[in-house]
């Protein structure tokens, strides 16, 4: 009787499960394409009406900006993965014989310039930023920009004077933060293109044209010749400490990725940045224009840097 019962109820259970339904449920097909419309749509939707109040002409203007910043990514937006490098094979060497003189040679003299006092390190860093405002005055002028032109003068009287040769940097302290440029950006400036890659003995990643900028900075130096510090033998020690105060601020080693690429990564962030920089720097006349300069590069299916 006892196990009757038990087999009554068990069949109960067993109905009663058997009577309810199971639902799945399923997430919907990706479709990234009506995503990206529908986007678009709701952008163009909001931008209408929040210029209801405005004149016709605006109203149509603030559509076709929401819908342009709202466009979706095309791969005509990504930058060209290939650099421009028809000196691979020099420029190859050239970058290992870096590295092997760095490892050697230049990093173990920044390592120990690096025990100096930092008050002591500092001051060297600004006597030198502070010469380099000269280069920037005259390079300022040239890019039509007198402005910045007359803040690199102002900072180099102010610090030459109150800031004892240069050894403290007075002007930052009175709202004049140190803004250097070269010969390289004034080019840039005028439409110049970087150019090909180039690896420069000791000086590292390049370009043709900061090659140049590099070269005329120096001839600038040796013309102006503040101080008498670029000419004669006082020119070698001065280069020499400038050198290695420059290479113990900067955190770059060599193959200290582990890559195996890390030479072809080297060259296309280093040509990326530079034309990301004329971007900014012409950036009126690149909206002149209405292509950026990765789109333009796409167009002409060029080698970053050609």
């Amino acid at each position: 009787m006892r196990f009757v019962g038990l087999a009554a109820l068990l069949a109960v259970s067993l109905g009663g499960c058997a009577s309810q339904s199971i639902s799945m449920r399923s997430l919907p097909a990706e479709d990234p394409a009506a995503e990206n419309a529908a986007a678009v749509e709701s952008a163009a939707a909001f931008a209408a009406a929040s210029a209801v109040n405005a004149p016709a002409g605006d109203a149509v203007q603030a559509v076709q900006e929401a819908a342009e910043a709202h466009r979706p990514v095309t791969p005509a937006d990504a930058p060209s993965m290939v650099t421009y490098d028809p000196w691979e094979r020099l420029n190859r060497f050239t970058y290992r014989f870096n590295a092997r003189f760095d490892e050697v040679v230049f990093l173990p003299v920044a390592n120990a310039y690096r025990r100096i006092p930092a008050p002591v390190r500092s001051g060297v860093h600004n006597f030198f930023g502070n010469l380099s405002e000269v280069d920037s005055f005259i390079n300022y002028s040239l890019q039509w920009r007198p402005k910045l032109g007359v803040r690199s003068l102002g900072r180099f009287v102010i610090n030459s004077t109150l800031g004892i040769g240069g050894l403290f940097d007075v002007a930052a302290k009175l709202d004049l933060p140190r803004a250097p440029t070269g010969l390289s950006t004034t080019l840039a400036k005028w439409g110049m293109h970087p150019g090909p890659f180039l690896v420069i003995p000791l000086l590292g990643p390049s370009t043709l044209r900061d090659g140049l900028g590099f070269l005329g900075d120096y001839g600038t130096s040796y013309a102006v010749d503040v101080a008498g510090l670029y000419r004669g033998n006082v020119s070698w020690g001065i280069g020499t400490v400038n050198a290695v105060d420059q290479r113990s601020n900067v955190n770059f080693r060599y193959y200290s990725t582990g890559s195996p690429f890390e030479y072809e990564n080297i060259r296309f962030l280093y040509v990326r940045k530079r034309l990301i920089e004329d971007e900014g720097l012409r950036a009126k006349d690149a909206k002149k224009v209405g292509k950026s300069t990765t789109q333009q590069e796409n167009d002409g299916d060029e080698p970053a840097g050609k």
